[in-house]
């Protein structure tokens, strides 16, 4: 088992606080065109492909948007604030 040391612990904790924030600030992401794509491929997602009929897919590409739920956001902020303060009341 691999122990973090207090500078790797502290770079984690921010890194999670930071993505909570942006989780927090985030209302919604729309996808391109290759990220819809590849979401539909790897998750066998039907509804993305068939969502406009043939001769009008060509003409505007189907774009996925995703919206973060808020306790994903609220989630990784206490996690993240915990792994800082313990980082600090680490040795070092």
């Amino acid at each position: 088992m691999v122990d973090l040391n207090r500078p790797q612990m502290y770079l984690a904790g921010l890194i999670v606080l930071l993505l909570g924030i942006e989780c927090r600030i985030v209302d919604s992401v729309v996808l391109t065109e290759s990220a819809t794509k590849f979401v539909a491929e790897k998750f066998e997602a039907t509804e993305l492909a068939t969502t406009a009929p043939n001769w009008f897919a060509q003409a505007l590409p189907v774009k996925k948007t995703v919206t973060p739920p808020k306790w994903i956001g609220w989630s990784l902020l206490s996690v993240g604030g915990v792994m800082v303060l313990h980082s600090l009341a680490m040795r070092k």
